[in-house]
């Protein structure tokens, strides 16, 4: 049986090694060739969102698959771009647009919106690690939820940017302790109980992050013990986190000390 916290190390201690095995599976192979080749023929987001395939990769490589379906929705996106603070991407809670809209920058460089890296290689990049965390994800959900904060947590600025993103917030209340309870409270309360517990600069810090994340997958297999594969497995990235409970005694045992105190 390979638990939480030993599947969790074994990809991001070789992360390099998982990424470049991702990358030769025979169907990510075929995706990202087809991507490289055409993304660069792309002169408008008409044609970028009309294209299917081109589509669907990129808005997978973003982690918004599930959205992959409201084209006039990503259009919209698209076409508003980011510099104008009253964009429909700027409007919207969820960061990734804005990323996405950002990576495919039309509003701004037209026809040239994707010749830069972050629109090619970057895209193809990101397709890949979104796979690994996916394959992990599903094996043990605790495992792409680890990967993902290693990932993004590191840009999170604040109490509220971890609030902000629900499987970050799921990551943080398990690792720090934090009944699901505490998303009732005020946004204020929520953040004060972060940083009671988290100096959130420390997530910039490899050591300190992976510290963390080993709280997190430890916690997470007492709660949910990898004794077989999950066949259905909900993505808590894109949607409410569960409730997640621990024993006083595990809390008085794993808490005594402050994340990087």
């Amino acid at each position: 049986m390979v638990t939480t916290i030993s599947s969790y190390r074994l990809i991001s201690q070789n992360l390099e090694r998982s990424l470049e095995q991702t990358a030769r599976q025979p169907t990510v192979q075929l995706e990202s060739e087809y991507y490289m080749k055409n993304i660069g023929k792309v002169t408008s987001a008409d044609e970028f969102v009309d294209d299917t395939r081109l589509f669907n990769y990129a808005m997978r490589a973003h982690g918004l698959s599930d959205m992959s379906y409201a084209k006039a929705f990503m259009k919209k996106v698209l076409v508003e771009g980011i510099d104008n603070q009253q964009s429909f991407a700027n409007s919207l809670a969820d960061p990734r647009y804005r990323e996405f809209a950002e990576t495919f920058n039309f509003d701004r460089y037209g026809d040239t919106a994707v010749v830069f890296d972050r629109a090619q290689q970057g895209t193809v990049d990101k397709y890949v690690r979104q796979t690994l965390e996916e394959d992990s994800g599903a094996e043990n959900e605790g495992v792409r939820l680890a990967l993902y904060f290693q990932r993004k947590a590191p840009e999170v600025s604040s109490a509220f940017g971890l609030l902000a993103d629900r499987a970050l917030l799921k990551v943080t209340q398990v690792a720090l302790g934090l009944s699901e309870q505490t998303s009732s409270l005020p946004l204020d309360d929520q953040a004060a109980l972060i940083q009671d517990r988290l100096d959130v600069e420390d997530l910039k810090d490899p050591e300190k992050l992976d510290e963390l994340l080993n709280r997190f997958a430890a916690i997470w297999e007492i709660e949910s013990p990898s004794t077989s594969v999950s066949t259905s497995v909900p993505s808590l990235i894109l949607s409410g986190p569960s409730v997640v409970t621990i024993g006083d005694g595990l809390l008085a045992s794993l808490q005594k000390l402050r994340i990087g105190g």
